[in-house]
């Protein structure tokens, strides 16, 4: 088995490494027909699923990188933030930004306008794991205040743009995305998927590999508002420098 961290690809010379790391599964017989022993470990939590419905920038699109370059020198004017904390709010500049989420994070805090919405405790949702299993995960309270579940959020705003999304509630949204996106009609199993050829052949870098979190207990918007994280940060993270198996 070969597993793989996202902070290794990561680097400028990150395609080089991943098509080293499928000669490797290649060679060492990682891949049959009745195993796959090549695994890529993401280091955030929703980006398998949002792979699986193509979320990648398209002809002409920018990454986060350029957005974020964009907002800075002013050719972007606005930015909607859709739960996203883990970036720079500083190189927003002076774009114009709304952010939709929960618990007050960067985001919110920089935001010129926020929609409010709902935490995973308090929506129906659909979930992916790291290995591409679909899940499906129930509310277990109603959102408070003003919270709305996030998909009633973007179809009201699809309303108000003039561009308005053709389902009316969570099932004929399950509806579309499966029909769109058939890997989301089966859950609770991982699909198998054929081995293709990824990767791009290269030089690689002297520089040393690192890791991508520097605090393991405050990797999310809901881990940085509680306190018994910041407990842990304060007893583990601020006491060793070294990583272990452990670290995430």
């Amino acid at each position: 088995m070969l597993i793989l961290g996202q902070g290794a690809i990561a680097r400028p010379d990150g395609a080089a490494i991943l098509a080293i790391a499928r000669r490797i599964a290649e060679e060492s017989g990682l891949v049959r027909e009745d195993w796959n022993g090549f695994n890529m470990l993401h280091s955030n939590a929703a980006r398998v699923g949002a792979l699986d419905l193509g979320f990648v920038p398209g002809e002409g699109g920018l990454d986060t990188a350029g957005i974020l370059a964009g907002a800075s020198n002013g050719t972007i004017k606005a930015v909607y933030l859709l739960g996203a904390d883990e970036i720079d709010m500083t190189r927003l500049g002076n774009a114009f930004v709304i952010y939709q989420g929960h618990h007050g994070d960067a985001g919110a805090h920089r935001a010129d306008v926020v929609l409010p919405g709902a935490a995973y405790t308090e929506k129906n949702g659909t979930y992916v794991n790291t290995e591409g299993r679909v899940q499906t995960g129930r509310r277990a309270v109603f959102p408070p205040g003003d919270a709305r579940e996030d998909w009633a959020i973007v179809r009201a705003v699809s309303g108000v743009l003039g561009k308005r999304l053709g389902y009316n509630d969570l099932q004929e949204l399950r509806h579309e995305m499966r029909k769109a996106h058939p890997t989301f009609s089966v859950t609770d199993a991982v699909e198998p998927q054929e081995w293709g050829s990824f990767g791009v052949v290269g030089e690689l870098s002297d520089q040393t590999f690192s890791l991508p979190i520097a605090n393991y207990y405050m990797t999310d918007s809901i881990s940085r508002a509680s306190e018994t994280m910041a407990t842990c940060t304060a007893a583990f993270a601020t006491a060793t420098s070294e990583a272990t198996g452990t670290d995430g």
